[in-house]
């Protein structure tokens, strides 16, 4: 009896020992040090699978369905993997999204024509990317952590800062692949090159900066309604 029990003890801590395959929730959390917690998610009641799908939030008008936080709140990021692990397995199919700021990675956004043209302007100029999140609607930049009084800095030298292009800093909050949301399945336009720390290599925001404010001035629309 004590050798069954034994082997089981030994299977259950395998189990969680096991690595977390790339990309999962579990993954950013434990091996790229990312605080993340579950996006709201759609609607239940929903039969379809592409964009238009409604928020399970309690809003009928929500603007971004599925693609924000809701019970628990951003202040419930966290890179502890019991807590992460608990999470997905009540809630398989919530979004992943990464709480922005402090020691996390931040982002700059921008609508998805926008962004693609931005991206070919940085690979001409030579400039190293980090990883590109993307949506039907909006492309996310990763950068390093920057504080909002470096941001203001950048900013307040630019003639004009488009309203399309948004920033994901301390207090916000970027929706992560392979989530679904009301806009559509979320992708890696680039992948994470995870350099020698074992976590993914990030720009600082001043070598994008420039690039994103040019590109998102052209934006149809002027990106004014908030969709990710």
């Amino acid at each position: 009896m004590r050798e069954i029990l034994g082997r089981r003890r030994r299977l259950r801590f395998r189990r969680s020992e096991r690595p977390a395959p790339p990309g999962t929730a579990l993954h950013c959390a434990t091996a790229w040090r990312w605080p993340v917690l579950p996006g709201v998610g759609l609607a239940a009641t929903d039969s379809g699978s592409g964009p238009g799908r409604s928020c399970a939030c309690p809003d009928p008008e929500c603007v971004v369905p599925g693609a924000h936080p809701f019970d628990p709140g951003l202040l419930a990021a966290t890179t502890d993997a019991r807590m992460v692990r608990w999470w997905w397995e009540t809630r398989p199919a919530a979004p992943v999204l990464l709480a922005t700021g402090g020691h996390a990675p931040c982002a700059l956004s921008l609508p998805a024509l926008a962004g693609a043209r931005a991206l070919l302007s940085l690979d001409r100029m030579g400039v190293r990317l980090g990883p590109v999140v993307a949506t039907p609607t909006r492309w996310s930049l990763l950068v390093a952590p920057y504080s909002l009084e470096r941001l203001g800095e950048l900013l307040y030298a630019k003639d004009r800062v488009p309203s399309s292009l948004r920033f994901h800093g301390d207090g916000g909050y970027l929706v992560l692949p392979t989530s679904q949301t009301g806009a559509g399945k979320v992708r890696w336009e680039r992948e994470p090159a995870v350099g020698r720390d074992g976590r993914p290599w990030l720009p600082d925001v001043e070598t994008v900066l420039d690039a994103l404010v040019v590109a998102s001035s052209g934006a149809p629309g002027g990106g004014s309604r908030l969709a990710y």
